[in-house]
């Protein structure tokens, strides 16, 4: 790899701030790259957008998103974007490797016990045929009960925030994942949901049993540094490189607070 390709970054998108989970991970895998982590707050949440103009925004945002970062790869660090997107932002920028964030039923289905598996996620996700089929291929011998939250990922930024949440709301989001079948309890957990693990200790806190919460930002790190050459150099960048974009222009205090504990520079 060149020095001048080894230069350009690694871009990480998410409809907000949900995708610094997959942040966190893939600089644990790839302390020798640069990343710009974008946030479409604008469109924030992505689950109440009708599917046609979700995708025609994304397809169009990433045109000026390549242009101006030209990134090694991509990461859509976003259930509900990448069971929608995924396919067409490859055939339309098809130098760009892109790597998606898709339910963890497979693992799930490797892993249950009990045989009961409930996928959390956002409406969006829940109501894809890509989610379907995942379970139709790789878990037709469980049962997996999907779970459609409104308000998880909302609660989850304003948990990173440091903002209050009630339990009492939590447990209302997450109650329904937690079923029995012929003396079987729901034993896994898919959180198919980038923001979702911001909450792990509360929903631990707060489930009725133990259950293994699964959370797949790891794996899509893996995945992303099995598509890029290795840097060569045996140096880290200075992180203060790093950068946050958001596409309202006008994160609140709490949030550039947070991309700095993150190392992010909010541009």
């Amino acid at each position: 790899m060149s020095e001048k390709a080894a230069d350009r970054p690694i871009l990480v998108f998410d409809s907000g701030i949900g995708g610094l989970t997959v942040l966190r991970e893939a600089r644990v895998l790839m302390p020798d790259r640069r990343f710009v982590y974008i946030a479409d707050d604008a469109g924030f949440p992505y689950g109440e957008w009708e599917e046609a103009a979700l995708c025609s925004r994304i397809v169009a945002m990433f045109a000026g998103l390549i242009a101006e970062h030209n990134p090694q790869i991509a990461i859509i660090a976003c259930n509900t974007a990448s069971t929608l997107v995924l396919d067409d932002l490859r055939a339309a920028y098809p130098a760009v490797p892109f790597v998606g964030t898709v339910p963890a039923i497979k693992p799930a289905a490797e892993r249950t016990s009990s045989g009961l598996v409930s996928v959390l996620a956002t409406p969006g996700t829940v109501k894809r045929a890509y989610t379907r089929d995942l379970i139709q291929s790789f878990a037709a011998r469980c049962h997996v009960r999907l779970v459609g939250s409104q308000n998880l990922a909302r609660m989850a930024e304003e948990h990173i925030r440091g903002d209050h949440i009630d339990d009492e709301a939590i447990r209302a989001e997450i109650g329904p994942c937690f079923y029995e079948r012929s003396d079987q309890r729901t034993d896994i957990v898919v959180l198919a949901c980038t923001h979702y693990p911001f909450l792990a200790n509360v929903f631990r806190r707060l489930a009725p049993w133990p259950v293994d919460w699964l959370d797949p930002a790891e794996a899509i790190a893996r995945r992303a540094l099995s598509l890029i050459e290795p840097d060569g150099t045996g140096t880290e960048p200075e992180h203060g490189d790093d950068i946050a974009i958001f596409t309202s222009g006008n994160p609140d205090f709490s949030t550039r607070r947070l991309m700095q504990g993150f190392g992010l520079a909010t541009v």
